[in-house]
């Protein structure tokens, strides 16, 4: 499972003209599924994602999370994480997984964040979205749960 996350002062996402979520300050989670992840990468994410240090402490270091903030998270299901561009012009996607199962580690990785105590709002899977966002740094990581990189 892959995941870009981006600190931001707000982020919405649209589908259709309609905003199917919106947050302030804290977190926007772009999720990738891949073929072989199972509830334990959904699991291993929501605990890093919570957890990371990522804002700033009263002398401007990164040392506060999410939780400490009590910021929230916007969570955008995209598959094209495991877009495979190494050989000719068009993206593979033959590592992400099939759509039935990244639905439920999606909401798996939702549901596990929202426990650990952050307020969870979500894209629309399978649909075509429009996400917008303040980053605020910016500050964008990389996170994969095989620790690929």
């Amino acid at each position: 499972m892959r995941a870009v996350v981006q600190r931001v002062q707000r982020a919405s996402v649209t589908v259709a003209g309609e905003t199917v979520g919106q947050i302030q300050a804290g977190c926007l989670v772009l999720l990738g599924v891949g073929l072989r992840d199972e509830d334990a990468d959904a699991c291993y994410l929501a605990e890093k994602v919570a957890h990371l240090r990522i804002f700033p402490d009263e002398a401007g270091r990164m040392n506060r999370s999410l939780l400490d903030c009590q910021g929230s998270a916007l969570v955008v299901s995209q598959f094209t994480l495991y877009g495979d561009c190494r050989q000719g012009r068009r993206p593979g996607f033959s590592r992400a997984a099939p759509p039935e199962v990244a639905r439920r580690l999606f909401e798996v990785f939702c549901q596990e964040l929202a426990t650990r105590g952050v307020t969870v709002e979500k894209g629309r899977f399978q649909a075509l979205m429009q996400v917008e966002l303040v980053n605020d740094g910016p500050v964008t990581l990389l996170l994969d749960s095989k620790r690929e990189f």
